[in-house]
């Protein structure tokens, strides 16, 4: 039966608009003013290190891709991988570290992350928000009771925010090829409803306003054998991570502004190995040489073959030989160079990340040259972090646990993304705690994880225990008291060196 989406707001009208709005994004699109915006798949793309072949004037296709096969490199990767890498979650914090709810909290919020894998999955939601401009985490019940948190892309998931109230998402909606059956699921999420629906189409398309989704029809939902369920939890369970918002509301890829810029090293790299096929070996020439025809075609025939391994000659003493010089290959190479440094400049990568030559270089200033990836990844623990503190209250609510679900004293812990040797975070603590930091806060700041502070807080007990001395029971001494005589002593008093007065 044909879904109706011709009443705005209604299930089949949400699936025509956020499905279209999905399929959009997918492919590269041009502005009115002839720019081109990447598309999801030319992100993936270069991320994967398959950048399109670069043209060059005056050679066969075929051939540069064959040198590309050589040439390609994959700069953007760093770009993607140098901050991921220091994206880590160390744990959740609610509240006062004294309060016995809040420790509880804390442990309970532990063991969601852990029970859903999120020490890995974590890795993966970063990296999909920095190649692919968002990532999203869908938050369910599972079979227990107990939350479920998966990592979704947006090339099946969209989502899309109220009229006026950008904090507030009106409907969510995940598209996907069911190999099982062969057909294209879907599931649509209002902050009342959770409906499903099916097709038979591969490739499902969504194109202007129609009255009806006539390829389109109503599905029972995963695990379920109804189409449509009430959303207990009065919200849409997906919680986005949107990178660098500041560029672009709907977010913008880290090496989004660096793909020309790759380009330009692919091209450098091809023609640096032209000139190498080509330039490089030395030409020769001989001048005064009679060649002999082909008595069948009438063609010249070539009297040398030009191979390093042979040596011309020839019996006419009035032949004369020479050869071309060979082609400067440092040009290309300077090229090349000059586009990594910019490359490295615009995405704020430490330069010997890229180049790899540190030659009699100091600790300040490899740690001044990471300066800009430091405030770089604690930018985007600010906003990463918003959205992790959101999935958590959800997994609460999930759990029924209301209080939790609406504590905005939650507070995600980072890992710490500065480079730091093991001296110098011991000096920093022990300059901390004559200032008066507290012992856990400063295990925080060494890098260690709640779980590790947790265990060593009761290490520390058991230590302080076993140090102590054992009291001795009270005992009458064994020295032997001398009996007092009873007889009285005649002596002088104190008072006795006292002056008489007169």
């Amino acid at each position: 039966m044909p879904v109706a989406s011709d009443v705005v707001e209604s299930p089949g009208w949400w699936l025509q608009r956020l499905g279209k709005k999905l399929l959009d994004e997918r492919p590269d699109s041009r502005d009115c003013d002839g720019d081109v915006t990447p598309g999801l798949d030319t992100l993936t793309k270069y991320a994967e290190g398959r950048a399109p072949l670069p043209h060059v004037p005056g050679i066969d296709p075929r051939e540069v891709a064959e040198w590309m096969k050589d040439a390609r490199t994959n700069w953007t990767s760093l770009v993607l991988d140098s901050p991921v890498e220091r994206l880590g979650v160390d744990g959740f914090r609610f509240g006062g570290a004294d309060d016995r709810d809040s420790v509880a909290a804390d442990e309970d919020a532990h063991r969601i992350w852990r029970e859903n894998g999120m020490k890995a999955e974590s890795g993966l939601i970063h990296y999909g928000a920095l190649s692919q401009r968002r990532a999203f985490v869908l938050v369910e019940r599972g079979d227990d009771g107990r939350p479920v948190l998966t990592h979704e892309t947006p090339r099946q998931v969209v989502v899309e925010r109220e009229q006026g109230n950008r904090r507030k998402i009106a409907a969510g909606l995940k598209l996907w090829r069911d190999d099982w059956s062969g057909h294209t699921r879907a599931t649509l999420w209002t902050p009342e409803t959770i409906y499903g629906f099916v097709t038979k189409q591969e490739t499902p398309t969504f194109s202007g306003r129609v009255a009806s989704l006539r390829s389109w029809d109503a599905f029972a939902l995963p695990g379920t054998k109804e189409s449509e369920l009430r959303n207990e939890l009065l919200r849409v369970p997906l919680v986005d991570f949107v990178n660098r918002r500041n560029r672009r509301p709907t977010g913008f890829a880290e090496h989004e502004d660096v793909l020309t810029i790759q380009n330009r090293i692919t091209l450098s790299l091809i023609n640096l190995i032209a000139a190498m096929k080509y330039g490089a070996f030395r030409q020769r020439w001989a001048a005064g040489l009679e060649v002999d025809e082909d008595p069948v075609t009438g063609q010249k025939i070539t009297p040398f073959q030009l191979d390093i391994r042979k040596l011309w000659t020839t019996e006419d003493p009035e032949v004369k030989f020479g050869e071309f010089s060979a082609t400067d290959l440092m040009p290309y190479v300077r090229a090349v160079e000059a586009a990594v440094q910019d490359l490295a400049a615009i995405s704020r990568t430490p330069p010997h990340y890229l180049i790899g030559a540190v030659v009699n270089v100091s600790g300040d200033a490899l740690k001044a040259a990471e300066t800009g990836l430091v405030a770089k990844v604690r930018d985007r623990q600010t906003g990463f972090g918003e959205s992790w503190e959101d999935v958590m209250r959800l997994a609460f609510r999930v759990l029924g646990d209301e209080a939790k679900a609406t504590a905005y004293d939650l507070e995600t812990v980072w890992r710490d993304p500065e480079s730091r040797t093991v001296s110098e975070l011991a000096d920093a603590a022990v300059k901390k705690a004559s200032a008066g930091v507290p012992w856990r806060q400063r295990m925080e700041d060494m890098g260690y994880t709640p779980t590790q502070i947790s265990r060593m807080e009761v290490d520390r007990a058991a230590d302080a225990l076993n140090a102590a001395p054992a009291e001795e029971p009270s005992a009458p001494s064994l020295r032997t008291i001398p009996d007092q005589d009873p007889r009285p002593v005649i002596g002088r008093r104190q008072d006795d060196d006292l002056p008489i007065a007169a």
